[in-house]
């Protein structure tokens, strides 16, 4: 049974699903693991290009970082396997 005050997932929009999901986690989390978390019972698969784009544009923003074998990657220049985080507030 679903929340009757929390909009459904659908009508969240990809930013804030994606720092939601971040922001209860401490540490990393891969696209995959994102995108299942926005949408455990549906097709979480359409949602990894979206995801990408989302994140190169919170990261150039400062709002996330997109990590790369263990350290901060280039926003607008990564390839292969990446994870997300939270800036740090060190």
């Amino acid at each position: 049974m679903s929340n009757p005050d929390s909009p459904p997932a659908s009508a969240v929009p990809l930013e804030d699903s994606i720092l939601d999901v971040l922001g209860r986690t401490s540490g990393t989390l891969s696209p995959p693991e994102i995108a299942h978390a926005i949408t455990p019972d549906g097709d979480w698969h359409a949602l990894l290009m979206p995801i990408r784009r989302v994140a190169v544009t919170l990261a150039m923003a400062g709002r996330l970082v997109i990590y790369r074998k263990g350290k901060p990657a280039d926003p607008q220049d990564f390839r292969g396997v990446y994870r997300l985080g939270l800036p740090r507030q060190d």
